[in-house]
Order: structure tokens, then sequence, then C-alpha cells
């Protein structure tokens, strides 16, 4: 007979199998770990670029003619001293950054949107603080010749060959141009040349936008498994959340010996004790001035009825026994609630056996 294989379930017990608890996704959130591909962002700033390049090159164009001549014609070499050096450096470098300070925020719109699209509004430091694991050797080669190194670097040559196919492809479109272009005036070939950057620009952005699509998809599949937990790990936080089984018991027992400790002190208010007449006991007490209906102010099963009929014994508290009245009272009346309206007649006749009773004494 062959011997049988044994497997122990423990072995699996780590594995992480199971989909991320909303608990386990907020706490990345909070750290910063995030689906988020930087390839959007470096796509959707070169596609507002050039786009911000095709608005704003006449202008920007005009803008370095003007900065030209202020620089060519109002210096002259008898003119230069250190005083003349720092206005018109001054001045060039506020020319400068207003000529270049459109497409500066037109790459900040494009950077802030991006980030936006993929994880909206985040703020958190916990990547800016020391992690000393990361001067790691051993761990930074095994990074190195990880999955994750391999995909990247498939995605720079994606990217190096869909560059390089628009950018030719486009040449070849405008090869025709350059001819032309020694026989334009300078303003005109700038523009001819802008016009064909442009072009080339514009494709490449768009056709990045795909590739940073397909490594979105890529990135939020390898965070969906980094956030995977194992069943453990899923018990674990259900107990957190929960709280300890034998905590939450023993909090559920201080509070029904509170609770019995009140209903006790309560009881030597009672008018009168309906028992069954061991298994059920029921208090009841009434006011004509203040209250509509008797009400319940203590009931209890076996021991706990055993005990509210020695404390009635105590006080001088009349004992009726009636069994379906007091299995009724205990079932469909909570303590400090009144007894509804179906039980008037059947407490009646035992508050009328008590006034009597109490007549009769007296």
């Amino acid at each position: 007979m062959k011997p049988m294989l044994k497997w122990d379930l423990q072995w699996f017990a780590g594995e992480k199998t199971e989909k991320p608890t909303a608990k386990r996704r907020s706490e990345a959130r909070k750290k910063g770990q995030v689906a988020k591909s930087q390839e959007v962002n470096t796509a959707l700033i070169l596609l507002f670029g050039f786009l911000a390049l095709r608005s704003l090159g006449v202008q920007t164009m005009d803008g370095m003619e003007r900065m030209m001549v202020y620089l060519l014609g109002t210096v002259t070499l008898e003119e230069v001293t250190p005083v003349s050096v720092i206005t018109t450096g001054t001045t060039i470098a506020i020319r400068t950054m207003l000529m270049i300070a459109p497409f500066m925020l037109a790459a900040m719109a494009a950077g802030l949107l991006a980030s936006y699209l993929q994880v909206g509004f985040l703020f958190s430091s916990e990547g800016l603080k020391m992690n000393w694991g990361k001067l790691n050797v051993i761990a930074g080669l095994k990074n190195i010749f990880s999955s994750r190194s391999l995909v990247e670097l498939v995605k720079s040559l994606l990217k190096v060959s869909v560059i390089s196919y628009v950018a030719y492809s486009a040449v070849v479109k405008h090869l025709h141009l350059f001819p032309k272009l020694l026989g334009m005036d300078v303003q005109t070939a700038v523009a001819a040349i802008s016009e064909v950057a442009y072009d080339v620009g514009f494709r490449v952005a768009v056709l990045l936008l795909l590739v940073a699509a397909l490594d979105y998809g890529y990135q939020w599949y390898k965070h969906e498994e980094s956030l995977k937990m194992s069943k453990q790990e899923v018990k674990d936080e259900f107990k957190q959340a929960e709280g300890d089984p034998q905590i939450k018991s023993k909090i559920k027992q201080r509070m029904r010996e509170m609770a019995m400790r009140r209903m006790m002190q309560e009881l030597p208010k009672a008018d009168v004790v309906i028992t069954n007449p061991t298994h059920f006991a029921v208090a009841l007490k009434y006011e004509s001035g203040s209250m509509t209906a008797p009400v319940v102010i203590a009931k209890g099963q076996d021991y706990v009825a055993l005990k509210i009929r020695a404390v009635a014994q105590d006080h001088g508290i009349p004992l009726v026994e009636d069994k379906p009245l007091a299995r009724t009272l205990y079932r469909a009346v909570e303590i400090g609630q009144e007894i509804p309206a179906e039980l008037f007649q059947a407490v009646a006749e035992v508050f009328a056996f008590v006034y009597r009773l109490k007549k009769k004494r007296a």
C-alpha cells in the first residue's frame, strides 16, 4: 500500500490570496502607496507643452526678437559698466521669465491634472521620511534583476521605438520643406521649423498617452497584488475592528451585572411581583398620578426569578402566582416599558387583588 501524502494547510496560511479590505486600502493611501504611472505625467506635460507652443509660439518669437533688439541696440561698448550690466541682465532675466512662464504654467497644470486623474487629492509625508532599507546593497541588486525592472526596460524600449518611428515618419513627411529653407527669411524659416517640431511633438505626445494608459493598467495591477492579504491577516484585522471576543464577553458580563444591580435597587419600589411560580418573575409598579399603565421595573428567569422573589419577600411585596401572565410579561415587555393594552385586563385584576389584600391587612 502506497503511503498517503499529508498536506499541512498551515503552509498556505501566509499566502496572500484575499482581496484587500477597505482599511488596508485606506492605510496604504495614507502612506502614499497608490497606483500611479509616471508615464501619464510625462505624456500630459509633453502634450500641454506642445499645445502651449502652438498657441503662444508667435508671441514667444516676437518677445525673443524684441529682447535681441534691446540687447543689441541699447547697449554699446562705451556704456558697459557694472551698473549697466546688472540692469541689462535683470531686464533680460525678467523678460525671459515672462516668455517661459506660460510654458511652465502649462507643464504645472499638466502635472497636477495627471496626478489628480490617477489618485485624486492626496498629500502624504511618508515619502519624505528617511528609509535606510533603500541603502541595502543586496536589496538593490534584487530590484535590478526583478520583474519590475524587466517591465521598465521593455517600457523604455517601447518608448524609444515609438518616438523614433514618429519622428522619422514626420521628418520624411516634411522632407520636401528643408531645401526651401535656404531661400526663406529667418522668420519664415523659424515658423516652418516650428510647424514641423509641433507636428512631431504632438504625435509623440498622443502615442505616449497610449503607452501611459498601458503602464497605468500594469501599475494598478501590481498595486492590487501588493495590497492582497492572507487569510490570517483578514482574521486579525476583523478581530481588531470587532474587538477580542474574550474582552467583549467580559464587557457584556460586566454590563449585565450592572444592569442586575440597578434592577435590584429598583425592585423594592414594586407594587407586586407576578410569578410562574419559580421559572419566571416580573415586578410591576404603578403610580396613578404619573403613569398611564403599570411599568415593568424588574424581571428574571430561573435563578434571577428566585432572587427577585427573595427580595420581594424581604420588602413585603405581594407575590401573585399567574403562570400564563408571568410568561407573557417576561417575553413581551422589557424593563422600563409599560404593559401593552391587551394585558390591561389581566394586570388590573392582579392589582385589584393586591389592593384588596393590602386593605384586608390594614
